[in-house]
């Protein structure tokens, strides 16, 4: 019994970090997961680098963005930030 009770201030530090830090980053991960996984042309985005663009192709693992000038440039689709607004 003893020995439950000393046990106790850990287990509940460690109940304490999972809502706080552990489950809200899962979320997170797999927003931004979801979010990559339904890229389609035409959505406007912004990567990881702070690259504003448009999705010309999107392929199995990787996308091509239309910046401002008209350049194309590939990128991984795990650099893709955020969607800004979604074609219609």
């Amino acid at each position: 019994m003893a020995t439950l009770v000393n046990l106790l201030p850990f287990v509940l530090m460690f109940v304490i970090f999972y809502f706080l830090l552990i489950r809200p980053q899962q979320k997170r991960q797999r927003a931004v997961q979801q979010m990559q996984a339904n890229l389609k042309k035409g959505d406007k985005i912004v990567t990881i680098g702070g690259l504003h663009g448009i999705i010309d192709s999107v392929d199995e693992d990787k996308v091509v963005i239309r910046a401002g000038d008209g350049t194309r440039l590939t990128y991984d689709r795990s650099a893709v930030r955020e969607v800004v607004t979604e074609s219609k």
